[in-house]
């Protein structure tokens, strides 16, 4: 289907790969637990912005020039590792000047579009694992239109379970708001998850 071969594979892989949890999942459920829906939907967008940019990018070929430029490549990486854990620590430090009795404060939806946008885009590999994605389901006779296909089924795909995960986050961050405690557990655990998404990605670059 669309000159896709082994089309049902592709979609599982797909949604597979959706249920594996990443910063972008975490940015999307922080941005949900502190604001809400809005929030959570504006961090989507800036991650399948993201995710986008890099497809575009990985099928121009801008991931070969990565690659034959590890210094480029792996300047990206340190400032991605540093970038999430600074972020992992803004949301710990939050959470303990926080008391149970204070409301969070709003912020627009713009704050979590930019936050879940830089995360995205402060992982390179993300790029280079479409590099290796898309050709495993590509037919030799495809056209550049089943790749402008792939991309578009990658971007709903991810659409629409990001935010079928803001409506369950919301709903689980209502129900915690009874729990001051659980829920500033949770906001630590995002925080520390955070930081370890960093931590291994520093390490990866060794």
């Amino acid at each position: 289907m669309f000159d896709i071969q082994n089309y049902i594979s592709f979609i599982a892989a797909i949604l597979v790969f959706q249920l594996i949890p990443g910063p972008g999942t975490l940015a999307i459920l922080n941005a949900t637990a502190r604001n809400g829906v809005k929030a959570g939907l504006g961090a989507v967008l800036g991650t399948l912005l993201g995710d986008f940019l890099y497809m575009v990018a990985a099928v121009a070929g801008l991931a070969a020039i990565m690659q034959a430029n590890p210094l480029l490549f792996n300047s990206l990486q340190w400032f991605g590792a540093a970038y999430l854990c600074w972020m992992g620590v803004q949301i710990l430090r939050s959470s303990l000047q926080s008391t149970p009795v204070k409301p969070e404060p709003q912020q627009s939806p713009r704050v979590y579009f930019r936050q879940a946008l830089a995360v995205s885009l402060t992982n390179p590999k993300v790029m280079l694992f479409f590099v290796a994605f898309f050709p495993l389901f590509l037919r030799p006779e495809a056209s550049s239109i089943t790749l402008a296909v792939m991309m578009l089924h990658v971007t709903l795909l991810s659409f629409v379970y990001q935010v079928g995960l803001v409506l369950m986050g919301n709903q689980l961050a209502q129900r915690l708001k009874v729990l001051p405690f659980v829920r500033k557990l949770a906001t630590h655990l995002a925080g520390f998850a955070l930081i370890g998404f960093g931590v291994k990605l520093a390490l990866n670059n060794r």
